[in-house]
């Protein structure tokens, strides 16, 4: 999705201080954004909610015409890294989710003001539109000794998480941090780190784990909401099912190296150059839901495994705990016994393929047999 650079500057200040007087499509349009980028970009919003392609039309109607939503964006205990993620967006680019799709009224790491005019302008948007925003967190949230932990502006994440996240239309957790605590959570957990729907019991969250979170995902999940009207389909993990619906492993495109038993067994080795399959180097995507393979990262160039490293199992609860040690194969994985078979597949198959190879030869000499004789002449 493209804007003219020339029109940019004279629509914010056009818009600025009432934009929610203008829906989605309207405030594209006065960007200077064509018809044409912004039905593909319903398109790739359309395929990334994993809906078929004749939603698109209904998808474009809804943004013609639904409001630009006010989002507030916390950060707590995190690395910045889903914030990094947004940053990188290409399509659309953080600009236009910023300027255009999103009133992105509170970011910390990317607004201009500071210190106490940061604090007002939160206060100020909370109370405007109480009930009606979209607050996204990303982090986790110190609980233990009352969160004294993790503060900001001398209040308590769990106080600000517990207030905002209460007032709020819709409640985000970016990231496995605030959707499970992620690496702080971790055992011993010094802070004890928890995810938002264990510091804000009661209310309803959409967990978008990954490290980091697709941006892709977060942009698809908020139109999901704009067009429908009401969170995604989740699983019974908090995680909207159009991008955490299918495994990893089912979607590899090193899969077909699995089925035929063509593993990469050292870093470096020829079956890595030559794209094998990541199982026995300790890749955790049998054991993990995510659309990586499919929504990829860098503008849909690449992802982990397609780089030569193997799935972590970042978007699952615990995965710091129960995926680790990072290199070592999978003990047990739900759901089929792939440990006990990942030796023996290869040499089944191949015997396979060997046995039908054979079978389908005797049964062309056979056919050859039964030629006439002016045939096989011929």
């Amino acid at each position: 999705m493209g804007t003219r650079k020339d029109d940019a500057v004279d629509g914010q200040q056009e818009l600025s201080g009432h934009s929610e007087e203008y829906s989605v499509g309207e405030i594209l349009k006065k960007r200077g954004v064509s018809r044409r980028d912004f039905l593909k970009f319903c398109s790739a919003m359309t395929a990334a909610m994993s809906l078929p392609t004749a939603f698109a039309p209904t998808v474009a109607q809804a943004l013609d015409e639904v409001k630009r939503p006010t989002l507030v964006w916390l950060n707590f205990q995190d690395c910045t890294g889903d914030s990094e993620a947004l940053l990188r967006a290409a399509n659309p680019t953080v600009g236009e989710i910023i300027l255009d799709i999103l009133s992105v009224d509170y970011h910390e790491t990317i607004m201009a003001a500071a210190g106490h005019q940061a604090d007002e302008a939160l206060e100020n948007t909370i109370t405007k539109y109480k009930g009606k925003y979209i607050c996204v967190v990303e982090g986790s949230i110190s609980m233990k000794d009352g969160g004294v932990y993790g503060c900001t502006s001398g209040k308590t994440h769990l106080e600000i998480a517990r207030r905002v996240c209460g007032s709020a239309a819709a409640t985000i957790a970016i990231g496995t941090c605030a959707s499970y605590g992620g690496i702080a959570a971790a055992v011993p957990n010094p802070t004890g780190a928890a995810s938002v729907s264990e510091a804000v019991p009661g209310t309803t969250v959409i967990n978008l784990p990954g490290c980091p979170c697709n941006a892709d995902n977060l942009t698809a999940t908020i139109v999901h909401y704009l067009v429908f009207g009401k969170i995604p389909a989740m699983d019974s993990k908090g995680r909207p099912l159009f991008a955490y619906g299918k495994r990893i492993h089912d979607n590899c495109e090193r899969r077909p190296h699995f089925d035929a038993g063509q593993y990469v067994e050292h870093w470096g080795d020829d079956a890595h150059r030559k794209g094998f399959c990541l199982y026995k180097m300790g890749c955790k995507g049998p054991a993990t839901f995510h659309n990586c393979p499919t929504q990829r990262y860098n503008e849909k160039i690449s992802w982990p495994v397609a780089a030569g490293h193997g799935c972590a199992g970042c978007s699952e609860p615990q995965f710091w705990d129960t995926m680790s040690p990072l290199y070592r194969r999978l003990p047990k994985v739900p759901g089929f016994g792939i440990e006990h078979t990942a030796d023996k597949i290869g040499l089944g198959l191949v015997a396979g393929a060997g046995a039908a190879f054979a079978v389908h030869g005797a049964l062309n000499a056979l056919r050859k047999d039964k030629e006439p004789e002016e045939t096989k002449e011929g």
